[in-house]
């Protein structure tokens, strides 16, 4: 049995309308609140022409606005796209061409963004853009066409009828090794078993304060939201300008005097590198949870040693099986710098290890991690291809399927799940999954670049894998690393960007001429 996502908020509504939901930079929502603007601005949408089945695209920042934005779109039975307004146009123009949102919510940063995605006819002339803010925003190109106040005074009476939790909530765009990045399609369903398990778990409350650190378009952000939100806990969104800077993302955690964190594992070494945790530091830190790439154990030992009353949960699983498939929570300190496990399960999911023709292995022996379960994507969105070569039946055989995840694993003596690495080109890097073959991609679009070759580096700091770019120029072009890198910047957001690189005459080749 499964439910609606934005039934957790009317459900905090209904029974303390006057709790505090969401916390911004000194602004503070309550569920009353976020309940009336995202009904109203529900009823909006729907008067704009939206109906169940339609996307949603949000081109906004971080704040009480995206969320309200995002709750509205599933009120009104539409699925929402969350875009990365920091990425360049050229793939914003890309994930708009798939989605083919009714509408676009913006917001006043992402005016320029807009624009070069209407000078490329990346959006059909019946998307309606509306401004997330109550003023209307213009730039050279657009006007929107309603804005957040036109809701106000609306109620929920033409909103659809009760809707089935196997609809899409969202759909979240990863890199694709083609260069066009992939729509992985989330369910209701697919949430709700992982909020609901979490919940039971973690022992979460109304008197939690979770952080909000992962942008919005990355599913760590998915249960931030909806976790809080089901407990009635106070979700603190974490200013992007404090990233990057250690001590003010540490100052953070003590001023919000959070309960729960929850980040990828560079964000924890970035903080470790600096030293920025005192002795028996954030009293108030009852869990802290990461998932994303791998935690190296030494920053782990940092962290237990200093917030000796927390408890440390790795969590593992990658977008198409919803948030994480599997957990473990480390006992104590390591004595050792070997690799953390990713555990056991959750409820309602599955993980085995198959060889190449998925038949399951013995413990021990290593293999492709599969994953089945309550968690599993639909499959890409529009992609019918793509997603039968991923989405398989269950090796053992039964009418369930589930996804095969590209990474190697092996069961140990104990029964956990060790996570062993990739069998592709795929990375993870600073959270992000990351396909090199979608960089080398951008690169041989430049014009400038005849040839190239990017691999990735393991490195013992932050943030732990390191992009590395090989490249031949094109006959009479110049491209020194700067201006390559500077040119691929248009292409790619900042996080996908090589930061070694190497200019050669030419590509090593086996004796294949590979």
């Amino acid at each position: 049995m499964s439910g609606l996502l934005q039934d957790y908020v009317l459900r905090q509504a209904e029974i303390r309308p006057e709790r505090v939901a969401v916390v911004s930079q000194g602004t503070e929502v309550t569920y009353g609140e976020l309940e009336q603007a995202s009904g109203q601005q529900a009823r909006l949408l729907h008067e704009l022409g939206c109906r169940p089945g339609d996307r949603v695209a949000l081109a906004v920042a971080k704040s009480p606005a995206a969320i309200v934005g995002m709750l509205a779109s599933l009120k009104v039975g539409c699925a929402y796209v969350p875009l990365d307004v920091e990425s360049p146009s050229v793939r914003v123009e890309r994930i708009l061409r798939a989605a083919e949102p009714r509408v676009l919510l913006v917001d006043a940063g992402a005016v320029p963004l807009v624009d070069a995605v209407l000078a490329a006819g990346a959006l059909a002339r019946s998307t309606v853009v509306v401004s997330v803010l109550e003023r209307p925003l213009a730039g050279e190109r657009f006007e929107t066409a309603a804005t957040a106040a036109d809701g106000v005074g609306f109620d929920e009476l033409a909103l659809p009828s009760r809707l089935s939790p196997t609809r899409p909530a969202h759909i979240l765009f990863t890199s694709g090794s083609t260069g066009e990045p992939k729509g992985v399609v989330v369910t209701h369903a697919n949430v709700w078993h992982f909020v609901e398990w979490a919940t039971r778990y973690f022992g979460t409350t109304a008197d939690d304060r979770f952080s909000q650190h992962a942008p919005l378009h990355f599913d760590l952000s998915t249960f931030d939201l909806f976790g809080a939100f089901a407990a009635g806990a106070e979700l603190h969104l974490v200013p992007p300008e404090r990233n990057l800077l250690p001590h003010r993302l540490a100052d953070f955690i003590r001023e919000a005097e959070l309960t729960q964190w929850f980040s990828v594992p560079s964000v924890l070494t970035l903080l470790a590198s600096a030293d920025a945790l005192r002795e028996r530091d954030f009293p108030s830190l009852r869990r802290v949870l990461w998932c994303g790439e791998v935690l190296p154990t030494r920053v782990l030992r940092y962290w237990m040693e200093r917030v000796p009353q927390a408890s440390f949960t790795n969590l593992y699983g990658p977008t198409e099986t919803t948030i994480a498939s599997s957990f473990y929570t480390v006992p104590g300190p390591p004595a050792t710098d070997d690799p953390i496990p990713i555990g056991v399960a959750c409820d309602g999911e599955e993980l085995l290890v198959v060889d190449g023709e998925l038949r399951p292995v013995p413990p021990g022996e290593i293999g492709e991690i599969w994953i089945g379960g309550v968690g599993v994507s639909p499959g890409y969105w529009r992609d019918e291809e793509r997603t039968g070569r991923a989405f398989v039946a269950d090796p053992r055989g039964g009418r369930s399927r589930g996804y095969r995840t590209g990474d190697l694993g092996r069961v140990g003596p104990d029964g956990l799940l060790h996570f062993l690495g990739r069998q592709d080109s795929q990375i993870k890097h600073r959270g992000y999954r990351i396909e090199l073959g979608e960089v080398e991609h951008a690169l041989h679009e430049l014009g400038g670049v005849a040839e190239c070759a990017v691999v990735a580096i393991e490195t013992d700091g932050f943030p732990g894998t390191e992009i590395c770019c090989a490249y031949v120029p094109a006959p009479g072009a110049s491209a020194s690393p700067r201006e390559v890198r500077s040119a691929l910047r248009a292409r790619l957001p900042g996080y996908m960007i090589p930061t070694r690189w190497g200019r050669l005459a030419a590509l090593p080749r086996n004796a294949n001429g590979k």
